[in-house]
């Protein structure tokens, strides 16, 4: 934790407001990627669970004139998961692009978010070796991150909490249907509750 507030800090002396750092906290679902999306979330026969601490710049708002926001955005990650793995302890790395559609209605902004980029774990995760235990697996995988938030500064009509939001977000971790290591099955979807800040 005192990691996370020396984060902030530090993020919050060199901003110009391009900078976000999101803190999450969930759990594993035994639903696929689709079935998330599409609302079918089915609890995990293990509690698995994640913290983790995403930061990002602001590439461009607005892209092509749109209301879009594009960001780089780099994350570390703690996974409780102690059921087939040599650690108690697993520990991802990502770096991914994001966008984010902004809908601004009733004097607020709801955004939704979609990312593309990469995930490196320190061990292979329980829930991937649970999927197929004699399937391929890897450390480095395809990494999806699927938001949905609301400006939590503007709901409360709380001016320097404006840029704050609340929200759930979805990790994935795959394969890509074998197109990356020959990972065809054990990837992972962790659903997450997070607070992201613009600075």
């Amino acid at each position: 934790m005192k990691i996370f507030l020396l984060l902030l800090l530090v993020l919050n002396l060199i901003a110009e407001e391009d900078y976000s750092l999101r803190i999450a906290a969930g759990t594993v679902t035994a639903s696929t990627l689709g079935e998330v999306v599409f609302g079918d979330v089915k609890a995990h026969e293990y509690n698995f669970t994640v913290v983790g601490l995403d930061g990002g710049y602001l590439l461009t708002d607005k892209l092509f004139d749109s209301p879009v926001d594009l960001y780089l955005r780099g994350g570390i990650s703690q996974f409780d998961d102690s059921a087939y793995t040599r650690n108690d302890k697993v520990y991802e790395a990502t770096l991914y692009v994001k966008l984010f559609y902004n809908l601004d209605f009733l004097s607020n902004r709801v955004r939704f978010g979609l990312g593309d980029g990469v995930s490196y774990t320190s061990d292979i995760l329980s829930v991937e070796y649970l999927e197929d235990p004699e399937a391929n697996k890897s450390y480095f995988l395809n990494y999806i991150d699927l938001s949905i938030d609301f400006d939590l500064g503007k709901l409360v009509h709380y001016k320097p909490m404006h840029g704050a939001y609340i929200g759930w977000a979805l990790k994935h971790r795959s394969g890509v249907f074998g197109l990356i290591n020959g990972v065809t099955k054990g990837g992972s979807n962790y659903n997450t509750i997070y607070l992201e800040k613009n600075f």
